[in-house]
Formats: structure tokens, C-alpha cells, sequence
């Protein structure tokens, strides 16, 4: 299906219209907004990792006023996953944003460095997973694999 996103997913109106399991991703997600440190965006944004055999790992971005080292929410819920599990499957990824100064109006989309890097977890694990994107109280677009958003990336194969 094609709408706004201008890429084959699938939409939810509403967390409502999702199953329990990625219900409840979603809204841990959304719960690591609070967390957030996004002093100078303002854009706050919360990611949670559901893995295979069922645990979660959370994760929200964290700025810095020298920006480099800034810090995505989706990049700290991968790594907190791979600093914690000896083996693991990525089965899906949430992530949701929110700005209280600027009401969003489209789901958030991973960064060019998040695609990268969830690229890279789907080559580790040899197969893509679910990533589910939201804002506010807008839809929920479902994307199967990261290819979706990152076509003829940069991979191992590049190299050596």
C-alpha cells in the first residue's frame, strides 16, 4: 500500500488495530520519551527492541551540546540488546517521536546512521525484521526490513 510514504508498508490508525506483542512494544517506546534528553531538538525520541525470546530492550536519545555526540534511541536499544545477549534475533523494532514545541505530524524515520546500523543487525542475523514508526497520535506504518528505507546501501560486501 502507498500513501503519504511513498515506500510498499502497512498502516495502523491506531495502537488499538495492533497485536498484543507489538502493542506492548510500541508502548514501551513510547514510555523512553520520558527519558529522552533532547535539550536543544526538542525532538524527543523512544525505540524498543523486541527479541525472539521475548525480552525488550529500550532505548531514548540522548543530545549533547557538542552534536557529534549525540546519540540516537534506536541505536541505544540495539546496542543495549548486543551488550546483554550473548545470541539473539531481532524479531522488531519500535520507534516513536514526539516534540512539544512542534506537533509532528508524520511517523519518525530512522536517521541515515540508525538505517545503517539496522542494516547492519539484519546482515548479523541474516534475515529483516518488522520495524513499526509513529509520532504523537498519528498512524503506525509497519515496514518489513530495512531495505525498504535504505535501497542499495553500503554493506560488507563493499569492502576487503
Amino acid at each position: 500500500m502507498k500513501g503519504k510514504y511513498n515506500f510498499e508498508h502497512t498502516s495502523f490508525p491506531s495502537l488499538s488495530e495492533l497485536d498484543e506483542e507489538i502493542k506492548t512494544l510500541m508502548l514501551a517506546a513510547k514510555a523512553q520519551l520520558k527519558r529522552s534528553y533532547a535539550p536543544y531538538s526538542n525532538f524527543k525520541v523512544g525505540a524498543a527492541v523486541l527479541l525472539e525470546n521475548n525480552e525488550i530492550y529500550l532505548g531514548c536519545n540522548q543530545e549533547n551540546a557538542s552534536f557529534p555526540l549525540c546519540i540516537c534511541a534506536e541505536r541505544v536499544a540495539l546496542y543495549a540488546a548486543a551488550a546483554h545477549e550473548d545470541t539473539f534475533r531481532i524479531k522488531a523494532l519500535a520507534i516513536t517521536a514526539s516534540n512539544p514545541v512542534k506537533p509532528l505530524t508524520e511517523a519518525c524515520m530512522p536517521c541515515g546512521a540508525c538505517r545503517q546500523v539496522i542494516q547492519e543487525y539484519e546482515i548479523r542475523q541474516n534475515s529483516s525484521f518488522d520495524l513499526y514508526l509513529s509520532s504523537e497520535e498519528n498512524e503506525i506504518i509497519k515496514v518489513t526490513g530495512i531495505q525498504t528505507l535504505l535501497p542499495n546501501s553500503f554493506s560488507k560486501d563493499l569492502l576487503l
